[in-house]
């Protein structure tokens, strides 16, 4: 018989005791660590020593054995956090970064686990108000082994922003950019619509939206939305029939609109929501966070093991 997924979760949280006996678990996150440059980069300034330390904060607090990462200057800059983390008691040693379009800010990842294969996508392009465009950042995907016989694909995306840009209308430009990150999905998927599948980053644009509309998807590959929320206290399975809770889930503060709202996430195929563990799932609530970020991070908790 069909359960909602509201009452599969309780169920899930009732038997978590038992189910997680002797499993492993394992922990994703994603982060927009806004301007992490080591050096000024065209009017991006370089992160001050204030912010790069409330970083290594934010991400300590979390523990994720992988962490995607948005607005990371060099390579540099990506590997002096790797080292910064690792002198404070967390070991990431594997490391991607792709060289998008934009050379001034990079999606990257740590990983405690090995990174066994990596299929970053560079020069995904579109066709917007007859000009040619290539996705800013572009992505980046790659195969993660947690152990011998537990693997996952990771798809990291950081979006065009909601700043008006002159070159076109932004609200088209990142619906465009989020059509070519479903054609990445539908990819994946193809050859094996179980896949585990986690896509995740800062897509700046709020649930209901086209571009949120388009990855998420319909049908057999649409992606689950983890819907990571503040260990407030909160019940996490109390709202009303048809509703979902009225917990805090705001990942981002636009200072132009004074605005908070949710613009980053973590998806994920309908084979990697088996392994998904709502209890080990937030958002980050800290003191100060935004010296470190206009983002908060965010992290789901995952078994590696059948379901």
């Amino acid at each position: 018989m069909f359960k909602p997924r509201r009452l599969r979760l309780v169920a899930l949280l009732w038997l978590l005791p038992t189910a997680l006996a002797g499993a492993q678990i394992f922990r994703v996150a994603t982060f927009n660590i806004e301007n992490y440059l080591d050096a000024p980069s065209g009017r991006r300034p370089a992160k001050s020593p204030e912010a790069r330390a409330k970083v290594r904060e934010s991400i300590l607090a979390i523990k994720p054995d992988v962490i995607a990462l948005e607005e990371v200057g060099s390579t540099n800059a990506l590997l002096e956090l790797q080292s910064a983390l690792k002198a404070a008691g967390l070991d990431l040693p594997y490391w991607d970064q792709v060289a998008g379009y934009d050379t001034n800010i990079h999606v990257s990842v740590l990983a405690r686990f090995p990174i066994i294969a990596r299929r970053p996508h560079t020069n995904e392009s579109f066709l917007l108000e007859g000009r040619r465009f290539q996705v800013s950042r572009g992505f980046a995907e790659m195969e993660i082994q947690v152990n011998p016989q537990f693997k996952f694909t990771l798809i990291a995306a950081h979006l065009k922003s909601r700043r008006p840009d002159p070159a076109a209308d932004e609200e088209e430009w990142r619906y465009e950019e989020a059509s070519a990150l479903r054609r990445v999905i539908d990819a994946r998927l193809a050859g094996d619509p179980g896949q585990k599948l986690v896509v995740l980053g800062d897509f700046n644009d709020v649930k209901d939206s086209k571009p949120l509309r388009t990855i998420v998807g319909r049908g057999r590959t649409r992606l689950f939305d983890t819907r990571p929320a503040e260990r407030n206290g909160d019940d996490p399975a109390h709202a009303g029939k048809g509703h979902e809770s009225r917990n805090i889930t705001w990942t981002h503060y636009y200072a132009v609109e004074d605005v908070y709202s949710r613009i980053d996430y973590i998806l994920l195929s309908p084979g990697m929501e088996r392994q998904w563990l709502g209890a080990e799932t937030y958002v980050l609530s800290l003191p100060n966070w935004g010296l470190a970020s206009d983002h908060r991070p965010l992290v789901a908790g995952f078994t590696a093991g059948d379901q």
